[in-house]
């Protein structure tokens, strides 16, 4: 079954292919993408779970090894531990594209994200039942776990080369969290498992940020009914977003480059109203992206939908 649309697996192929045409890249702007994006990945993740670090304070604690006043041991800890967790991703990458996610791998990654706020547990399947404050779902039996584990490697195996990547890490995350393999880390483990398939393929490391986090929540839940197209959309437009910010800082001066802007900006001169941009971009028709909290498109992006739908009303 396909979850993603034509239309933005399309869209999110083109850009994929326009950023590998301009490779070799620049190392130090690359370079300093990747801490741009370590950071923001540290921030957002560690937030989504309720760690009390703003995005500069997570910037200074890895960065500088400074101490925030008035802000919990355990928060500081998180961001150094998550950090080191990036480093061993983009270690993996480094070392071999084709890195299989397996077991230990999970392990792994749980293993340091947690290995200073949770020492017993760190890289351990739990042996006890959990519950999730706030979500209709209950994860499995302990018991089970390492069976779903397994189950879990196993699906993922048989769907390689089988299923879209952007499908495919979608439901790696959700099945993942779903399992609820640890007694904590889970969210930010998957997170990071699904960035390791991801960059495999080429895709630059993808931040679901902390304003997203209900819609997140919203998503993750319906794919516990079976509803998927929410949550791959989801990770389709986070995906995007991470394409836009590379292709905007390493596409060569020389090159025509489309320039992005606020909805209330654009709106000006478009048909559109501000609020019908967004919705359009929350529906993942129009190309558009966050960052912090505002949606920021282009006029060419407003023009390519406008002839798309002209197209489809045609076509009826």
């Amino acid at each position: 079954m396909t979850y993603l649309s034509l239309i933005i697996k399309n869209r999110l192929e083109e850009k994929l292919s326009k950023l590998n045409k301009l490779r070799p890249l620049p190392k130090s702007a690359v370079q300093k993408l990747r801490e741009k994006f370590q950071i923001e990945m540290t921030y957002n993740s560690n937030a989504i779970e309720g760690n009390s670090l703003t995005l500069k304070e997570t910037f200074l604690v890895i960065n500088e090894g400074i101490t925030v006043k008035g802000k919990p041991l355990k928060d500081h800890l998180e961001a150094k531990d998550h950090h080191l967790a990036m480093e061993y991703l983009y270690d993996l990458i480094g070392k071999n594209r084709r890195h299989t996610i397996s077991e230990i791998l999970i392990k792994n990654l749980h293993h340091i994200i947690v290995q200073e706020t949770d020492k017993e547990w760190a890289g351990k399947y739990r042996n006890a039942n959990v519950i999730i404050g706030g979500a209709k779902h209950t994860p499995p039996d302990a018991l089970q776990v390492p069976q779903k584990m397994r189950d879990l490697i196993s699906w993922l195996n048989s769907q390689k080369n089988k299923t879209n990547i952007i499908e495919l890490t979608a439901l790696l995350h959700h099945k993942l969290v779903h399992i609820h393999p640890f007694f904590d880390g889970n969210g930010r483990t998957s997170r990071l498992a699904m960035n390791l398939l991801l960059m495999q393929s080429g895709y630059p490391l993808v931040v679901i940020l902390k304003n997203d986090r209900k819609k997140y929540y919203d998503v993750l839940s319906e794919a516990d009914d079976g509803k998927y197209e929410p949550l791959v959309k989801f990770i389709a437009q986070s995906v995007e977003r991470s394409l836009d910010m590379y292709l905007k800082t390493l596409t060569p001066a020389t090159q025509k480059q489309e320039k992005f802007l606020t909805f209330s900006e654009i709106a000006q001169n478009t048909p559109f109203s501000a609020k019908y941009l967004n919705l359009l971009a929350r529906q993942g028709k129009l190309e558009a992206h966050k960052e912090d909290r505002n949606w920021l498109t282009t006029k060419e992006a407003v023009e390519r939908y406008l002839k798309n739908r002209a197209r489809q009303r045609k076509n009826k």
